[in-house]
């Protein structure tokens, strides 16, 4: 079972989350992949910004079975399916930032959010976009399993967003400059001009180059 220090831990990124402005009150939610096949979700209806050990949900990754008697959120479907889909990850944030937010309600929206290399580094050179179904809804969990199969953001529309990260530190860093990009589409509007194709290579190959010396 999960100790206090790693439930400690979680709370501590929960916190973290909210006071970055990501999400606010009951609109978010995350989970942590465990040693052990556990995972650790955030509770349904808590505040992520004021999250306690109390409203920390304990499950099995590969069964979804509840082993603390605390109800995962209703995003826990999504979540503990890209996990298993993505072992490489261990960290999934579904978060409802206000620039991020606003872009996923838009009826025109940017096509291209390589504003910056770090929107087309690190968090994708493609956001898919995921239509509006009901949160929580088997629908909206199977399509954001699908498309995080090949990519680390996703948009739901009319709804929020879904980022995931090796650790906390790498999805937190994701859903950051997912909300720097959408603030540069919602302040700049119409007035944009995303990184081109060669430019984006070009950053590919030199910071490639340069993690490999």
């Amino acid at each position: 079972m999960a100790t206090s220090k790693q439930i400690d831990e979680f709370i501590h990124q929960a916190r973290r989350v909210g006071a970055a402005g990501l999400t606010i009150c009951s609109s978010g939610n995350l989970s942590w992949r465990l040693p052990g096949g556990e995972v650790l979700l955030s509770g349904t209806g808590s505040w992520v910004p004021e999250l306690t050990a109390d409203r920390v949900s304990v499950c099995r990754l590969d069964t979804g079975e509840i082993l603390n008697g605390v109800r995962p959120s209703m995003e826990s479907t999504f979540h503990l399916g890209v996990l298993r889909e993505r072992p490489d990850m261990n960290v999934v944030l579904h978060f409802q930032s206000p620039y991020a937010t606003a872009v996923a309600c838009m009826e025109r929206r940017p096509d291209n959010f390589n504003f910056t290399a770090e929107m087309a580094l690190h968090v994708g050179e493609t956001i898919p976009m995921i239509p509006y179904f009901r949160p929580g809804s088997p629908d909206l969990a199977r399509n954001v399993i699908e498309q995080m199969r090949t990519h680390n953001s996703v948009m739901l529309l009319k709804h929020g967003q879904v980022v995931c990260g090796e650790d906390f530190d790498h999805a937190f860093e994701r859903a950051m400059f997912f909300e720097m990009g959408c603030r540069i589409a919602v302040l700049n509007g119409n007035n944009v001009n995303p990184l081109t194709r060669d430019e984006i290579n070009d950053l590919e190959s030199y910071f490639l180059g340069k993690e490999g010396k």
